[in-house]
């Protein structure tokens, strides 16, 4: 490592010019890599409610779906509007009244359930068909499209508008987001650190680490926007740990060879190289996990922030060391006294009356975990985006004015007979908050066969499968859905067990069972990846408990105040958060307990070494998590997209929960349970041997 470490220093020039190079291929592959913001295509490949959107987008030609609401408009200027909206690129057909008959015969003809389901007295509701599925761009690109064709004379619903508005939002708050986060970094590291200019070059190296992690996702394929959004700050807050440590490092070498800046530094790395790579174990493992999840978001964001975490250990022994020796100089003239103060009188405080913090913890964990299994879920995003987007406007007048809050759609066989297929459908509109349930066989039944037009018969009946529309007053991921979804999928089932029943609301219902069990398997093998990190670390089979323990605690208050609160949770923040937390700050625990084993095996008492090891850990903790927390605390204020703005507050709290929680807990749990520490771990033996002697 020494050896690395020289060669690193004496060639940080062309080290710096191929990190400068290789951003060039970096930004080229981060702008081409495709983002996905439906968050239903992460959904397992072998549910029913997947393999029918695949169905229909293969047999039918058709994929996305959307109800477009128009008002105070005659019925000729609604055939003009209809015909510009199915002259847009990936529109596949459009239904509405004068699909089935000319705008000149009354529309008395159709039965007043259907004729009211589609018309009020002031507006009209047709339904698109797109010919690509939901979240494609060509999908985002018809709907702007549409607006602008019609002059937002219409109102598009359903969830491709709301991806589409989604995307529009995401892109205009994404480089806000970065920036408050790097000003905050910044803020906070010129603080406490000792010189105002060694923070930017921080910033400079995590930065360009950034860039190729964001830059090698282009071999992914795609990523979702919340891993867009949520890796940058991330890895910026849980990265910025290494490069301080190798900054410490690099001052106490200095001391140490007399200002021999070179050697200085080729030591530094040395000890940066095992250590931050030790740290980042615990990191990768918690984010890895997040792979075992069947709701394929978890492997997304686990394998770019793993990956992330990566690139900044490799920046931090490689860039970092050449750019402050580059800077040196001008580092120098910026150095200023650290405002950090002494902490010895407070670990004093904290050693002597440990037992406080035991009472504390004693009295906050039941009422913490109460609140940790009962914070609620919501999984319909777009009851939390701003109320003055175009598609929540959308989809307000869909229900306010046609009491549709869903549509599903039914894909049956298309052999099925006229007769069952009208008594399946006359069954699926007696289900309670059915409003509509209509078919190729039920449009037949109301209107003579021979002025139904082939148009007609292409949209809603196939060689394999019909297609059926069903309208719902229920919102989505609501009970009242779900229980309405299971009950007309066993309708449909009892007429043609192949039958499928699809749409937003079954999709929803369907994510809403596979994240609850995904939450309890990424829970646990998270925990026993970071036990048996730390198990193997300290060869102790007690000190695992005593770490994870803290830091669930700590986890267990954060998502456990919304309970409290009243606050909903995006279905997401619970697994993300748990993993990424425990991830991110067990390292606070490690760093306190490495120098507890040290000053125990030294042979002090264990008040002396617990008070020592918190002493000298309160800086580095204190540090880290408030640039944690500086880096995503500002965006969980700003961001008007909840998902992104309640998991960036998440993290923000729940780094400074999990440092109250190191500090004041962690050495009132090493003093109670030194005795079982020493007798269960190796490299304790003078601990052991002094144990024996004051028995």
């Amino acid at each position: 490592m020494i050896k690395l470490g020289k060669w690193i220093t004496k060639h940080r020039v062309i080290i710096l010019i191929v990190a400068v190079v290789l951003l060039i291929p970096s930004v080229l592959g981060m702008i081409a890599t495709r983002i996905n913001y439906d968050m239903l295509n992460y959904l397992p490949d072998t549910m029913e409610t997947i393999q029918g959107q695949d169905i229909l987008l293969n047999d039918f030609g058709k994929g996305a779906f959307s109800m477009i609401i128009v008002e105070d408009m005659e019925p000729k200027d609604v055939s003009a509007l209809k015909e510009k909206i199915e002259a847009v690129d990936h529109v596949d057909s459009v239904i509405w009244y004068d699909s089935i008959a000319d705008i000149s015969i009354p529309m008395d003809i159709l039965p007043d359930k259907i004729k009211d389901a589609f018309n009020t007295d002031h507006s009209t509701v047709m339904a698109v068909f797109f010919d690509t599925s939901t979240s494609a761009d060509e999908t985002m690109e018809a709907i702007n499209t549409i607006r602008n064709v019609t002059n937002n004379q219409c109102f598009v619903s359903g969830m491709s508008a709301m991806v589409t508005d989604l995307k529009n939002l995401c892109e205009q708050e994404e480089p806000i987001y970065v920036a408050i986060a790097v000003v905050l970094a910044v803020v906070v590291m010129m603080l406490f650190m000792d010189s105002f200019l060694i923070p930017i070059i921080f910033l400079v190296s995590i930065g360009m680490a950034i860039l190729y992690n964001l830059g090698s996702n282009y071999f992914l394929g795609e990523i979702s926007y919340i891993t867009k959004a949520l890796s940058a700050i991330l890895q910026l807050g849980v990265t910025m740990d290494y490069s301080i440590f190798l900054w410490h490092s690099y001052n106490e070498q200095k001391v140490r060879f007399d200002g021999d800046k070179e050697r200085a530094m080729a030591h530094a790395i040395s000890n940066s190289i095992i250590s931050v790579a030790s740290s980042s174990i615990t990191t990768i493992a918690g984010f890895l996990s997040m792979c075992f999840m069947s709701f394929t978001l978890g492997a997304d964001l686990g394998i770019v922030m793993a990956k992330g975490v990566v690139f900044g250990l490799i920046a931090c022994v490689t860039i970092l060391p050449s750019l402050i020796l580059v800077f040196d100089k001008a580092i120098e003239k910026t150095r200023h006294k650290q405002l950090m103060p002494k902490f010895d009188k407070v670990a004093k405080f904290i050693t002597k009356r440990s037992w406080i913090f035991l009472i504390i913890f004693a009295v906050l964990i039941g009422p913490a975990v109460y609140g940790y299994n009962n914070t609620q879920k919501y999984y319909d995003l777009s009851q939390t985006m701003p109320q003055d987007m175009d598609f929540v406007i959308a989809n307000t007048k869909l229900k306010d004015d046609f009491g549709m809050s869903n549509v599903h759609m039914i894909l049956a066989d298309s052999k099925l007979s006229q007769k069952d297929a009208k008594a399946m459908l006359d069954e699926v509109g007696k289900v309670d908050g059915v409003n509509l349930a209509v078919g190729f066989d039920s449009l037949i039944g109301s209107v003579p066969s021979e002025i139904i037009p082939d148009s007609i018969s292409d949209v809603l009946k196939g060689d394999k499968y019909q297609l059926m529309l069903v309208g719902s007053e229920y919102g989505t991921a609501t009970d009242e859905v779900n229980n309405q979804v299971t009950e007309i999928n066993n309708i449909i089932k009892k007429y043609d067990s192949s039958a499928m029943l699809i749409g937003e609301a079954p999709c929803t219902k369907d994510l809403i069972e596979v994240t609850d069990r995904d939450f309890k398997v990424v829970d646990i093998i998270s925990i026993a990846a970071i036990f048996l990190i730390i198990l193997v670390t300290f060869k102790s089979v007690s000190l695992p408990l005593i770490l994870v323990a803290v830091i669930e605690f700590a986890i267990f208050v954060n998502l456990g105040i919304p309970c409290y609160t009243g606050t909903e949770l995006a279905f997401i923040a619970p697994i993300c958060i748990s993993t990424i937390q425990l991830g991110a700050t067990v390292d606070y625990a490690i760093l306190m307990t490495t120098r507890y084993k040290k000053e125990r095996n030294k042979g002090s008492d264990k008040n002396e070494a617990v008070y020592t090891a918190l002493k000298s850990s309160i800086p580095s903790i204190i540090v880290s998590a408030l640039g944690f927390f500086a880096a995503t605390f500002g965006v969980g204020i700003y961001s008007n997209v909840d998902m992104i703005s309640s998991l960036c507050a998440l993290m923000a709290r729940g780094a400074i929960i999990s440092m109250v929680s190191v500090i004041l807990l962690l050495p009132a749990m090493l003093k109670l349970f030194d005795k079982i520490i020493i007798h269960t771990s190796l490299g304790f033996k003078e601990a052991r041997q002094a144990g024996k002697k004051t028995n």
